[in-house]
């Protein structure tokens, strides 16, 4: 569940305002003039392929570009986003490794006088392109800059301080963090609003667990000044810290449990994938090009796969990316029904992603790479190590049989399953997201959204379960005075499928039963597959259901197997969840992208967020429900696919005072795309290919 961004994340709030100039100056994360970003090969690096992200030095020429430009000349806009402007798809395509590289743009979002400009930029003729002022609803994502003045403007109310005072705390006792609002209404037309919540971090580093219930102060971002302060919890007690530090420290009492040694995946030889000029990734079968992103944390584009058969590269996707999310929370109380946040397109999910952790979030044998992004003076800084690519092998089978019959002589055949994984963690205040992109040599990709961190807790009068009648509170007791509030997480991702070429089918497969109406066996029924070919968006809309079970192909009809069958690929459901708000409620209307599980739509590089460019205070009047609804056809066509994986969470007392990783997954599974299985010829592993590794002598002795 990621909520919100998190202020004290980056700078814990420790005082009052008279601090407030030393804890603005933490924002944005550390330039490039700092020591942080010097070891970075980013500060040098040169694009290679038309997908590569801006490099620091076109950064810094976008920036000088837009300080001569005349409509900003006398009031330089603040930058929300500033990304490479991808050249035409076709162009793409047809661009091979050593052509000269495509011509380089910028699109840059800024906000000036409360208007969001859309600016496209060359860069090699230093020119404005385009410049458009939005005229639809819905800001930007916010800066943190942004998020830091809003958190200094509540916490020199001087209403923060007799509620603090009321509940026997100072303002230096606190910690404050800034949820966006939503959109609830005329009345929050025209300006920028952030709401501030406050929390206790007396005797714990966990102040989650520690709210001031009922206090809410809405920001006025552009103004820094708090336009509405509501405090209708002051009777309701601060819960207790005790218990809630989840940090580890050598003294701490060990877990009433048998310990683990440790375990690592060795690698004699090294790795067995590539990084090529930074972004483009080969393995095994498989090549594509990863980049980091601002906004939807990371891109994996011009997914190749080689046929084991015939050595051909053939293509899979174009690009795909979390598209956006939505976290909405089950209370209507005046301090929580506006928590329904949509964490890419508010505060984006590479904005919010930290230095993965070595051995723990991710192996030894793992590669880094770091994002560069946009501070909102235009400046780059780095996000190190917020991407990691290594190889995974727990024990698991590719494939296996063993024959048992008296002629096969015991046959026993395995080989073992090696993957590829791409993974990134977004720390969106309480919430942590890790999102993985797993390669087989199959050709199979697994996609997997894990959840961590803390609850969005509310405090209540009550320490037991027993004290409450009727069922009155919004989720179960986690702790004494801790209510677990029920929520949702949806992640949507934008699958650009290229299934051996631009033009693709999407086919539903419906499983449906028959009767055995002649009676010539005992059997009464059975399930027959029967193909329905979606001409339009309409017909690609699908809500899941276990009772109308279908498969869900999207294939290349131009391109048939040796047996007639179209090449596809299949999306695979796991788990999932559907979202059970009104659709006229408010939150749902800005995400209605999650009314359906699947959409298919055709391409148009304008639609890529599922939540519209300008998510933030949005009405829903730019989103993937709004864009399906004019019903384009979609056969044998350039084709989106868009999934979304959905999670109910009804919290409980082992998601105190930390969760454990909960996770679910779909996959993209070839269908008739080889001829036959791809890695039949695989071969198996013997311990002569394995180096000897045995426990010292006194750790055996122990």
């Amino acid at each position: 569940m990621l909520l919100f961004f998190l202020f004290s994340s980056w700078n814990p709030f420790s005082g009052g305002g008279g601090e407030s100039a030393g804890r603005r100056s933490q924002f944005p994360p550390k330039s490039l003039t700092s020591k942080k970003f010097s070891h970075s090969a980013q500060t040098s690096a040169t694009p290679r392929h038309p997908l590569d992200p801006l490099t620091v030095g076109e950064i810094h020429r976008v920036r000088s570009i837009l300080s001569s430009y005349e409509p900003f000349l006398g009031k330089f806009p603040a930058i929300q986003s500033m990304t490479i402007d991808e050249p035409d798809k076709l162009r793409v395509l047809g661009w091979q490794s050593g052509d000269p590289l495509l011509p380089r743009k910028a699109f840059v979002i800024g906000l000036l006088d409360n208007q969001s400009h859309l600016v496209t930029i060359d860069l090699e003729s230093g020119r404005v392109e385009t410049h458009e002022i939005s005229s639809g609803s819905g800001y930007p994502m916010l800066t943190m800059e942004d998020v830091a003045a809003a958190v200094d403007a509540a916490v020199s109310y001087p209403g923060l301080e007799v509620s603090a005072a009321a509940r026997g705390l100072s303002v230096a006792n606190l910690s404050c963090i800034s949820p966006s609002p939503g959109w609830f209404g005329p009345e929050e037309e025209g300006k920028r609003l952030l709401k501030v919540l406050c929390y206790s971090k007396q005797g714990t580093p966990n102040f989650y667990m520690r709210p001031l219930e009922g206090l809410v102060m809405t920001v006025d971002v552009d103004r820094r000044e708090v336009i509405k302060f509501s405090d209708t919890g002051r009777g309701i007690p601060i819960p207790g810290g005790a218990n809630t530090d989840y940090r580890f420290h050598p003294g701490n009492d060990p877990p009433e449990m048998n310990p683990i040694n440790p375990i690592s995946m060795e690698q004699p030889q090294g790795p067995s994938f590539t990084v090529t000029d930074g972004h483009l990734v080969e393995w095994a079968n498989w090549e594509f090009h990863l980049k980091a992103d601002q906004r939807a944390g990371f891109i994996v584009s011009r997914v190749v796969v080689r046929d084991s058969e015939t050595g051909d590269r053939r293509s899979v996707m174009y690009k795909g990316f979390p598209s956006e999310l939505f976290v909405p929370y089950m209370d209507v109380d005046e301090a929580w029904y506006f928590k329904s946040y949509m964490d890419a397109g508010e505060f984006g999910m590479g904005a919010t992603a930290m230095p993965l952790v070595p051995l723990n979030d991710c192996p030894r044998n793992a590669h880094y790479m770091d994002g560069v992004f946009v501070s909102a003076d235009g400046r780059p800084f780095i996000q190190p190590n917020m991407i990691c690519l290594f190889e995974r092998y727990a024990g698991d089978s590719a494939w296996r049989h063993t024959e048992l019959t008296v002629s096969a002589g015991g046959l026993r055949e395995a080989r073992a399953k090696v993957t590829l994984v791409a993974r990134m963690a977004s720390s969106v205040g309480n919430y942590d997201y890790t999102i993985d992109w797993e390669f087989q040599t199959d050709g199979l990709i697994k996609i997997t959204v894990a959840l961590s961190g803390m609850l969005m807790v509310k405090a209540t009068v009550h320490d037991n379960m027993n004290q409450i009648e009727n069922q009155e509170e919004t989720g179960p007791m986690v702790s004494e005075n801790v209510i677990g509030v029920v929520h949702d997480h949806f992640i949507t991702f934008h699958l650009d499928m290229d299934v051996d070429g631009p033009n693709n089918t999407f086919v539903k497969v419906n499983l449906v039963k028959e009767e055995n109406l002649e009676g010539k066996t005992p059997r009464k029924s059975y399930l027959k597959p029967v193909r329905h070919v979606a001409k339009t968006e309409e017909d690609a809309r699908v809500k899941l259901s276990l009772y109308n079970p279908s498969e869900f192909h999207v294939v290349n009809p131009s391109r048939r197997s040796r047996l007639g069958n179209p090449s596809g690929y299949k999306v695979v459901p796991e788990a999932n969840a559907a979202s059970l708000l009104d659709h006229s409620d408010p939150p749902q209307l800005r995400s209605a992208f999650t009314n359906n599980q699947i959409w298919v739509t055709p391409y148009n590089r304008s639609e890529q967020w599922a939540g519209g460019l300008l998510t933030y205070q949005s009405h829903g009047d730019d989103t993937l429900d709004v864009w399906s609804h004019r019903n384009r056809e979609i056969e044998d066509k350039d084709v989106v696919l868009w999934y979304t994986l959905g999670f109910h969470h009804v919290p409980c007392q082992e998601d105190f005072p930390i969760m454990p990783t909960v996770a679910a997954s779909f996959q993209l599974k070839p269908v008739n795309f080889f001829d036959r299985n791809p890695i039949l010829r695989a071969h198996p592993v013997f311990e002569k290919d394995l180096p000897v590794c045995r426990p010292s002598e006194s750790a055996s002795a122990m």
